[in-house]
């Protein structure tokens, strides 16, 4: 239908919370947001948001993007996020060949032709320009140092499409880092053993974000701040992080939650979602669930299993995060650190029709557009 009217008790709009609240919608754009009672017709729910954004995941219910760079995968993580209220997607590719790269765009760049209407807004490069100290999950196989011949291809092919790519920025030269800024491309330092000196260097040169806050990075040491603490040390860094108790402990994400306040957000890592997949193997990579966790066959973690609107009730829940916050740090959080905020993120007069509802236990979130 092209009009339509949605009544909440609670409306997060992203920077504030407002009751009993009329959102009309009027082909496919919120129209207007007035004051109201229940009216008559109109769709009732208990809590509202802009769509929850994802902006790092890996796979879906079924396939595993970088395994299976295509649009059948790309559909799997975009429904198996959607089913568990997260709206807005960025399908992970991780550290693989140039052609698996290419082909990921490719794939990603053609279904966001076929599927205008759909949440997958990008996707999301994480390496193959990593420290093979921190490569954590990634094959070493694929880990290499940059080449401007091969950050060329990866820019002239993928610029459109890709919205984030995960570098080791100690790998790079300045002129290299000079050329993905320039690109348009949002520049992420992870799965680094920066010093803190290289760390605050790089920010400075523009790297604004970090990937899943303290893993594969140079932790924090009083003598060795490391990337955590040029991190904490930097007001303009945002800092991504996976709240699920597995990742990192509800106390350290506390901790990071006093020291980067608006600059934290939410992510979910899910190598893939709702726990079905228990055992994984693509070439060396491999990943098997236990007790509610992946792990490979080294001990360490190969991705995480929760969704979205999981890690903003374990914010809530586990680290004592406010309502308001934890949904903005799953909505325009993410969209800013990205510069989409100007197309998602907030819920107000001219954004798309496109949210989240929940109820007060957070227990249930329904993706309505």
């Amino acid at each position: 239908m092209s009009s339509y009217q949605i009544f909440a008790e609670k409306v997060y709009t992203g920077n504030s919370v407002l009751t009993g609240q009329l959102i009309s919608v009027e082909n496919g754009v919120i129209s207007s947001l007035t004051a109201s009672g229940f009216v008559e017709g109109a769709l009732k729910v208990q809590n509202i948001c802009a769509g929850l954004f994802d902006a790092h995941i890996n796979g879906g219910e079924r396939f595993h993007f970088t395994e299976k760079a295509d649009e059948e995968t790309i559909d799997d993580i975009y429904q198996a996020s959607k089913a568990l209220g997260t709206a807005y997607v960025l399908p992970t590719l991780i550290t693989s060949s140039l052609e698996n790269i290419l082909k990921g765009i490719e794939a990603t760049r053609s279904y966001i032709r076929n599927n205008p209407g759909s949440g997958v807004l990008g996707m999301h490069l994480e390496g193959p320009f990593l420290n093979p100290i921190k490569r954590g999950a990634h094959l070493t196989e694929y880990v290499r140092k940059p080449s401007d011949n091969e950050l060329e291809a990866i820019i002239s092919h993928g610029k459109d499409v890709i919205k984030l790519i995960t570098i080791a920025p100690e790998m790079f030269t300045p002129e290299q880092i000079d050329m993905l800024l320039a690109s348009g491309i949002t520049v992420s330092a992870g799965h680094s053993n920066a010093t803190y000196q290289e760390a605050s260097r790089v920010f400075d040169q523009g790297i604004k974000l970090v990937t899943h806050l303290y893993n594969a990075m140079s932790a924090f040491g009083h003598r060795q701040p490391g990337l955590v603490g040029a991190t904490f040390d930097n007001d303009s860094v945002y800092a991504p992080i996976i709240i699920d108790g597995v990742h990192c402990d509800y106390a350290a994400a506390r901790i990071a939650y006093k020291a980067k306040k608006d600059k934290l957000f939410l992510i979910s890592d899910a190598l893939f979602v709702g726990e079905k997949v228990t055992e994984f193997k693509w070439g060396e990579f491999d990943a098997y669930l236990q007790n509610g966790q992946y792990n490979n066959s080294e001990g360490n973690l190969a991705g995480a299993t929760i969704s979205l609107a999981d890690a903003v009730r374990n914010a809530v829940l586990e680290v004592g995060i406010s309502v308001q916050e934890a949904i903005e740090m799953a909505t325009i959080r993410p969209a800013i650190a990205l510069g989409l905020d100007d197309k998602i993120g907030s819920l107000a007069v001219g954004y798309p029709a496109v949210f989240s509802s929940f109820d007060d236990a957070l227990e249930k979130f329904v993706v309505l557009n």
